[in-house]
């Protein structure tokens, strides 16, 4: 099992989709939305024309099929839920996108929420932990979040596009960070094209 935290940080499109990717690929997830999470998805995603109450009624608004099978999800608030246990048997951990405040109580060690919480268990026992921090410009206070993050075992995964790519469209953008992110956990895709797999494009 994935834990997939979504913050209040703008890029929620980011999570949802590496969730269908996970599920698609036969992973089973534990979703977790922040409050601002939430509150800035149903914005971004819906222009507040829709209501979802948590990560699977976003699925199943975007036309899932069976959005429930393999997807849990759970309450940011809930300590007894098995992300917070490093008992529990599970693969790794995402925060897409993470807000500068999650990001600064990861590299604090402040695990005052789930998805903090679980971002800290997967610290300390050397499970992978991807952040996606979505904020700019970054300030040194940012900057020196990440480099602690990293230095304790933390992948920063930029949303940054990739040009040579020839993206068209938001969703190739989008699906081209999912692919980097999925190729960061060790999960094989075919969202990012590897450079120089098409000799056209070589000089």
């Amino acid at each position: 099992m994935y834990i997939v935290g979504i913050t209040g940080a703008s890029g929620s499109i980011i999570g949802i989709r590496l969730i269908e990717e996970l599920l698609a690929h036969g992973e089973r997830v534990l979703g977790l939305a922040s409050d601002g999470g939430m509150r800035t998805l149903r914005y971004e995603m819906f222009r507040d024309k829709e209501n979802p109450i948590d990560i699977a009624d976003v699925l199943r608004l975007r036309g899932a099929v069976k959005p429930h099978e393999g997807l849990k999800c759970g309450s940011n608030s809930d300590f007894f839920s098995a992300a917070a246990s490093g008992s529990s048997d599970w693969k790794g951990a995402v925060i897409a996108p993470c807000s500068m405040k999650t990001l600064a109580a990861v590299s604090g060690g402040s695990a005052d929420s789930l998805i903090a919480r679980a971002a800290d268990v997967a610290l300390k026992e050397s499970r992978p932990l991807v952040l996606v921090p979505r904020e700019t410009p970054l300030s040194l206070i940012h900057l020196e979040n990440m480099v602690r993050a990293k230095r304790a075992g933390a992948s920063i995964v930029i949303p940054a596009p990739a040009f040579y790519t020839f993206p068209e469209t938001a969703d190739d953008i989008v699906n081209f960070m999912v692919g980097r992110i999925l190729s960061v956990l060790g999960i094989a895709n075919s969202l990012v094209r590897p450079w120089g797999a098409e000799d056209k494009y070589i000089d």
